[in-house]
C-alpha cells in the first residue's frame, strides 16, 4: 500500500508557471511508475505525464509536450510536475498516480491514487 500526497496546486495567470509535487509513502517509492493524470469540469479524467521507475523514460501528452515537465527523487519519494506557459485549458484537478510495472496513460491501470490538487488557470 502506497499513500500519495499531492501539493502545489493554486491559481495563476495564463501564461504562468506552477509545480506540482506528489510525495510518497509506504513502499519503496522506486518501485513504482508515476503518472500525472487530471480532469476538468465535465469531462474524462486524462493522462498529462508519465514517468519511468528510474526516471530514464518518460511521456507527455500532445496537448501538454513542450510546456510541462515531469521529474522525480527517488531519494525524497517525490515526483514532480513542472508547469510553464499555462493556459485556461489546463485547468483541472491533477491527480498522482502509481503503477507498479510500468507508464500507464489509462486511469484503469494505476495501482495507487492520490486526492488531487486544484489547478486553476485565469485569463
Amino acid at each position: 500500500q502506497v499513500q500519495l500526497v499531492e501539493s502545489g496546486g493554486g491559481l495563476v495567470q495564463a501564461g504562468g508557471s506552477l509545480r506540482l509535487s506528489c510525495a510518497a509513502s509506504g513502499r519503496t517509492f522506486s518501485r513504482y511508475a508515476m503518472t500525472w493524470f487530471r480532469q476538468a469540469p465535465g469531462k474524462e479524467r486524462e493522462v498529462v505525464v508519465g514517468i519511468s521507475k528510474s526516471g530514464s523514460s518518460t511521456y507527455y501528452a500532445d496537448s501538454v509536450k513542450g510546456r510541462f515537465t515531469i521529474s522525480r527523487d527517488n531519494v525524497k519519494n517525490t515526483v514532480y510536475l513542472q508547469m510553464n506557459s499555462l493556459k485556461p485549458a489546463d485547468t483541472a484537478v491533477y491527480y498522482c498516480a502509481a503503477n507498479e510495472l510500468s507508464i500507464i496513460t489509462t486511469p484503469r491501470g494505476m495501482d495507487y491514487w492520490g486526492k488531487g490538487t486544484l489547478v486553476t488557470v485565469s485569463s
